[in-house]
């Protein structure tokens, strides 16, 4: 039978799995004829192994008979005074000694006092190892000397062979191991906190949620004094968004500023600096809003719509270069959604960027579609190269190679008569003829070609970016009306594109060589970008993730309308009689149009709600006109018939002091004005 010395020493053995090359940066200095240096510095967050590794280099010295003390400076005041008792008779024994000081953070006050009055009286014969969350003031680096003299061991998670063979020495394996794998990210203590779970319960179910118990413990690790609700509140954004700025952080929390928060979260110690802003290590933003979602569902989804919105918000005024950037982290919000974990891989498309097309380009291009779809795929490539209609984006990697890594490949169909050299194209006109025919202003974009280099559709790095990709195009493209989306393995792809919100279109199916592909397409007119960024939300915050589109449609789209310009124009000036006479719309085709229901935005409404929401959107409509100097006449027309009636139209001539004749000129002008201000907001696609 083992001995309590012998089970506390396998224990200990088994808490320093991984840590071996950080044990041996200690054990080489000690069999060193001459300390290397005096001073060994190791950082690393709340729960990331100090005390651990620190008792491990105690272990080493005993078994190497050297002399060492163990303090924790939690437990000391922050004096010159009463560390140097701790410190009383260091240096005493005439040979090599260790000092572990644990908790180093508490006691930055002293490191100037450490540095320049403390240390330089010893013997070079003794070794500091100072663990903390925080690293040294800039003193210890910027001074040459001490820089020869000073060692940094920053720690970080366990590599995967190391948490996996922790994992498994504590009696884990199969789905329970995984799901520990995943969750963990190799973050020392939050592996031992569910292997303890494990060893407690019989199992931990780590799916979607970590249990509560084992975030709660985290949260008091990582975050052990949050000073007010708004820091809390600062914490919980940072943890939501991939990257947070000061800025981003003062509109989601609705302040002026956010200096004050933004500073705090950036001193904290599972807090990282990134490009740009700050974001928290991987485990403690998965506990952060594990524990979120679990205390307060609400708030999670409030916070959750408010990152939404300022997204959204960013998007249509940013560049280019920004467009991406935002885009990436708006998808990152639904990094829990099963379907866009499937799709997108967060953490490793950022080696991979898009790029416009040079005159090289085509003959890898030519190779790719080649050796995935044959001869008569690449010569339908070649027709496209160069035409007005292909939109042509290929995808880089970071390094040296420029050669394409990816392409997608947009066909503009509005502008194309029918083509007998593209079977893609004949499907596709004939089902828009059919299904969705193109009003004026109007265009549809069918994806011709979307593949990588290296897995062709399947996921990758450089698939996430075209995927990335086709979102800007529906999000970008003014007058994008409808979308079909082709795809060669549709029960692979067939799930995720009912989910966001695509329909089978089998009328559309096209076959080029060997290869058959099933098309699935979008009416971007029943259900604009911005209902549809909203609908992919709700879905995941309702717990909806697993349902195809048709089993959650939004219900402020319920029974859409697609008018024709003729048919819209004839609504709307029939809407602004009734709002002259100030009777209520409520038979007006426009209820069902677009551009009411981009105001109402999702949601169960009746039918008082939307007439008030057309009204609304006449009024401002009309309102816009007002300051425009060539369009002031109209503005004053509409004002006094519509906005504030007069008795009659011949005394709104009278109150304008205008012939009756011209009065109803200007009139005209100004309806004909509303008429083709709000079919552009019903044909465009800009978020609002």
């Amino acid at each position: 039978m083992s001995s309590i010395a012998e089970r506390l020493k396998q224990t200990r053995q088994r808490q320093t799995v991984g840590r071996e090359s950080e044990i041996a940066v200690l054990t080489g200095a000690l069999d060193a004829s001459e300390l290397p240096f005096v001073v060994l510095s190791v950082v690393g967050p709340g729960g990331i192994g100090k005390t651990v590794l620190l008792r491990a280099l105690a272990e080493a010295c005993e078994g190497r008979g050297v002399v060492h003390r163990q303090i924790d400076g939690r437990l000391l005041e922050p004096t010159p005074e009463s560390l140097e008792m701790a410190l009383a008779g260091v240096g005493s024994s005439g040979g090599r000694e260790v000092v572990l000081i644990d908790g180093f953070e508490a006691l930055a006050a002293l490191e100037g006092w450490l540095r320049e009055i403390y240390l330089p009286n010893l013997s070079g014969e003794v070794l500091f190892v100072l663990a903390g969350r925080v690293p040294l003031s800039i003193g210890w680096r910027t001074d040459a000397a001490w820089q020869e003299l000073l060692q940094m061991l920053p720690l970080r998670n366990l590599a995967p062979d190391a948490a996996r063979q922790y994992l498994v020495g504590r009696g884990l394996s199969g789905d329970a191991l995984d799901g520990a794998l995943r969750f963990t990210h190799g973050y020392p203590l939050a592996l031992a906190l569910v292997a303890e779970v494990h060893q407690q319960k019989g199992s931990v179910a780590l799916g979607p949620e970590p249990p509560p118990d084992v975030v709660q413990t985290l949260l008091e690790r990582f975050v052990e004094d949050v000073p007010t609700p708004e820091h809390r509140a600062a914490l919980e954004v940072c943890a939501l968004l991939r990257s947070t700025t000061e800025p981003i952080l003062a509109r989601i929390l609705e302040r002026p500023e956010a200096h004050a928060l933004f500073d705090w979260l950036r001193g904290l110690s599972f807090i990282e600096p990134g490009l740009p802003g700050v974001h928290p290590q991987e485990v403690a933003r998965e506990s952060l809003l594990a524990d979120l979602r679990w205390r307060s569902p609400d708030r999670y989804a409030d916070l959750h719509r408010r990152a939404r919105a300022a997204f959204q918000e960013g998007l249509a005024q940013a560049s280019e270069v920004d467009q991406l950037r935002i885009l990436w982290d708006y998808i990152f919000l639904h990094r829990d959604n099963p379907v866009a974990r499937q799709a997108f891989l967060f953490q490793d498309s950022t080696g991979v960027y898009p790029d416009r097309t040079l005159p090289t380009d085509l003959g890898a291009l030519q190779e790719l579609v080649e050796g995935f779809e044959g001869d008569e795929s690449a010569r339908i490539l070649t027709r496209w190269w160069g035409d007005p209609a292909a939109t042509i984006t290929v995808y880089r990697s970071s390094g040296r190679d420029t050669t394409p890594q990816g392409f997608l490949l947009c066909l503009a169909l509005d502008p194309l008569s029918d083509d007998e050299s593209d079977p893609a194209v004949r499907a596709a006109l004939s089902h828009l003829k059919s299904h969705a025919p193109l009003r004026r202003g109007e265009t549809a974009t069918l994806f011709r070609f979307w593949m990588a280099r290296e897995t062709y559709h399947s996921l990758s790095p450089v698939q996430s970016q075209i995927l990335v990709g086709v979102i800007r195009h529906y999000l970008m493209t003014p007058g994008l009306a409808y979308t079909l989306f082709p795809v060669r393995d549709p029960a692979f792809w067939g799930p995720l594109l009912e989910y966001s919100e695509y329909v089978r279109a089998p009328d559309a199916d096209f076959a080029t060589g060997e290869s058959t592909f099933a098309v699935f397409v979008h009416d971007w007119r029943v259900q604009t970008p911005a209902l549809w960024l909203d609908v992919l939300a709700e879905k995941e915050l309702t717990g909806h993730a697993a349902q195809v589109a048709t089993s959650a449609r939004p219900a402020a789209v319920s029974t859409p309308v697609v008018l024709s310009e003729e048919e819209f124009a004839r609504a709307v000036r029939s809407d602004l009689k009734s709002l002259a006479r100030g009777e209520e719309p409520v038979r007006s085709p426009l209820l069902r149009a677009r551009v009411v229901a981009e105001r109402i935005r999702g949601g169960e409404v009746g039918l008082a709600e939307r007439a008030s929401a057309l009204k609304s959107l006449l009024r401002e409509t009309i309102q816009s006109l007002e300051g425009h100097p060539r369009r002031d006449r109209a503005y004053r027309a509409l004002l006094h018939t519509m906005l504030r009636p007069a008795p009659s139209q011949e005394k709104a001539a009278e109150i304008l002091d205008l012939p009756f004749s011209t009065y109803r000129r200007h009139l005209g002008e100004g309806i004909e004005l509303v008429v083709q201000a709000l079919w552009l907001q019903e044909i465009g696609t800009t978020l609002k």
